[in-house]
């Protein structure tokens, strides 16, 4: 591990509040912290080169396979959000993306999203390995996170202090 900063985001992207997002407790419904990550997402995948061109060109796409959503701070209509998106790890067939949500006004963490991603041929719409040049990039793209923590509140999981007897 190291004390150095964590590497710069691969993307990043900046979203207000809707007025129609809002709920009955007056802040930002819970699914659209969502929605606003997934723009983000589309945005990282763009910038690595696995967005919408690349699934056009090679009928290869990401589904998801799980996501955490860590909530910190309210957010209101009006106000902009900015999501800060990393690559922290890859192999053959799956993707760990970490997008990390700030108010735009003051930088205030707002939410974490922790994504597992997996690359899936829409031909047969099964798991299927990166292309060796996409597996390459991706690779190198997530690099820089070798022996450094994840970014906080990446890596956790729900649980009231006990296990699931079907997970042991």
């Amino acid at each position: 591990m190291t004390d150095a900063a964590p590497p710069a985001p691969l993307a990043e992207h900046v979203e207000t509040v809707r007025a129609d997002w809002i709920d009955r407790n007056g802040h930002m419904n819970l699914a659209y912290y969502m929605v606003i990550f997934d723009h983000g997402t589309d945005a990282l995948f763009d910038a690595l080169g696995i967005g919408e061109a690349y699934s056009a060109a090679t009928n290869g796409t990401i589904f998801a396979a799980e996501a955490h959503l860590l909530y910190r701070q309210e957010l209101h209509a009006g106000e902009a959000a900015r999501v800060r998106s990393w690559l922290v790890g890859t192999d053959a067939k799956r993707l760990h993306v970490v997008h990390e949500m700030v108010r735009e006004a003051d930088g205030a963490p707002i939410a974490a999203n922790e994504l597992l991603g997996l690359h899936v041929d829409m031909a047969s719409r099964r798991v299927a390995p990166f292309p060796p040049d996409r597996a390459a990039a991706l690779a190198a793209a997530a690099a820089p996170w070798q022996g450094r923590p994840l970014p906080e509140g990446a890596g956790r999981r729900i649980t009231l202090g006990r296990q699931n007897p079907r997970s042991s």
